[in-house]
């Protein structure tokens, strides 16, 4: 019997301003760290240049072409039945070096207007403040988050969005998959503490210290900003936003049982615990102690953190992963690496395919926290090839996605059969966009296919495939695929 979902439950999909927006130096806009990443693939990694160069070629300079384009992307977004639509917004727009005098006005503009045709769609927007990018002068005058100047710089950047989009948006998140600021690849996107390097994304490397330092920054940042959400705009609801992969134990072997608890600590549970609950968790210490980290804390941190708790947990979740102490086999993923499951396929970017994992992911977060759930990031990246019929009309046959997407759709309906408080799903990249580990248009999200190639070239054509119309079936049955 297939699972009802709750009355109002939030439909739609995910995106991110510097994987689709465009426009990187239109309209007063300053660079982020975004544009300082080259193209790259699954077997090439990205490069990080100091200066901006004319004969290299910047994936996310055009993403897709949002910020001309917006309108028919939302339109497109409410044919499929979208009521949700998350978003971020480019902090470089707003503020182009991150600590100007007054923010950018046109900036601010645009999003009124993407905020407005969402509300003339009837589609709700949830809005992440920081989504894997940062004005770069902020890279080169602090390193990014390393430094405690950025708490104020970001706080002030929230208080401004707040105060404009005060009545156009109500759901908010503070920073993207902020635990991937535990590893260096996340620390790429996430915390950029990367002044001063140029070369493979894959070689900028921080150490443990900087990496927890920079974490703490952001939390008291989250702490901040919640809390004057909490105290000045009573109609916002705020939220966390975490990249959970699930680990297996390997065998029942009891060190891998305790092996797959760290890591589960270390990857799911360190952030939102601080996030959700107001406190550092009591293995935090251990941990600490064991790899040379100590937090340079200052009076009022913890208050603000403290007082700074989310009103709902949201999180990514794409595939999981094997822990043990024996010989395992490895296969990266979103942001990371771990184990080979035997028992999974896997994406043809090695990604393995869980949909039971995400039932038990969300069982397994909703009895720690006890608070409401968003899946805000799901979905697969897979090369689509368009078949063109005699008189030209083109075709996207991606049955693969659309298997994808019943089977996770089923496990959220078993974990709400289950007792969860599962109030949202967005699809990550609804609409094809730029890749961030790899920054290829080849490995492809969406619904909706952009005619835009790995060199830069395309139409930039828009062309519903297969899945948009089996998504548009799922969410007019509200869950039932």
């Amino acid at each position: 019997m297939a699972v009802t979902f709750p009355e109002g439950f939030f439909w739609g999909g995910a995106t991110a301003a510097n994987q689709f927006e465009g426009a990187w130096n239109v309209d007063g806009r300053g660079p982020s760290v975004d544009d300082h990443f080259t193209g790259g693939s699954f077997e090439r990694p990205r490069e990080i240049t100091l200066d901006i160069r004319p004969d290299v070629l910047y994936p996310n300079h055009d993403g897709i072409d949002f910020y001309h384009r917006y309108e028919e992307d939302i339109a497109l977004f409410a044919e499929m039945g979208f009521n949700m639509f998350r978003m971020s917004i480019s902090w470089s727009r707003i503020f182009p070096n991150g600590d100007d005098e007054k923010p950018n006005e046109l900036g601010l503009a645009f999003y009124d207007r993407v905020f407005d045709c969402c509300r003339e769609h009837g589609i709700e927007p949830l809005v992440t403040l920081s989504h894997y990018e940062m004005p770069y002068a902020l890279v080169e005058k602090y390193n990014g988050w390393e430094s405690r100047e950025l708490i104020d710089l970001f706080v002030r950047y929230a208080s401004t969005v707040f105060d404009r989009y005060q009545d156009k948006v109500r759901y908010w998140l503070t920073f993207n998959e902020i635990n991937c600021g535990t590893g260096d690849m996340g620390n790429l996107f996430e915390t950029s503490m990367i002044r001063g390097f140029e070369g493979p994304a894959s070689e900028a490397k921080t150490t443990p210290q900087q990496r927890y330092q920079a974490l703490h920054h952001q939390f008291v940042a989250s702490g901040r900003v919640v809390r004057l959400a909490h105290t000045m705009y009573p109609q916002f609801k705020m939220g966390n936003m975490d990249c959970f992969i699930l680990s297996y134990p390997a065998t029942c072997d009891p060190t891998d049982i305790l092996a797959c608890q760290g890591e589960m600590r270390r990857m799911n549970w360190y952030c939102s615990d601080v996030q959700v609950r107001g406190y550092y968790p009591g293995y935090a210490r251990r941990f600490w102690r064991e790899n040379g980290i100590e937090l340079d804390v200052r009076e009022g941190d913890m208050d603000d953190i403290a007082a700074g708790k989310v009103d709902f947990y949201t999180f990514s979740y794409y595939m999981s992963n094997v822990v043990g102490t024996h010989d395992v086999e490895m296969t990266q993923g979103n942001m990371t690496f771990g184990g080979k499951n035997p028992y999974l396929e896997s994406t043809d970017w090695g990604w393995q395919i869980d949909p039971q994992g995400l039932r038990y992911a969300l069982n397994e977060i909703y009895d720690r926290y006890q608070i409401p759930l968003m899946v805000v990031e799901n979905g697969m990246g897979a090369r689509d090839e368009v078949v063109r019929d005699a008189d030209g009309t083109p075709h996207i046959h991606d049955q693969y996605r659309i298997d994808y997407l019943k089977k996770h759709v089923e496990a959220m309906g078993e974990a709400i059969d289950d007792g969860v408080d599962l109030i949202g799903y967005t699809w990550w990249g609804p609409i094809d966009l730029v890749s961030a580990g790899t920054g290829e248009m080849r490995k492809r999200y969406g619904f909706i296919y952009v005619d835009k190639h790995d060199d830069g070239t395309g139409t930039y054509e828009r062309i519903r495939k297969d899945s948009f119309y089996a998504y548009q079936q799922i969410i007019a049955r509200n869950g039932v695929a």
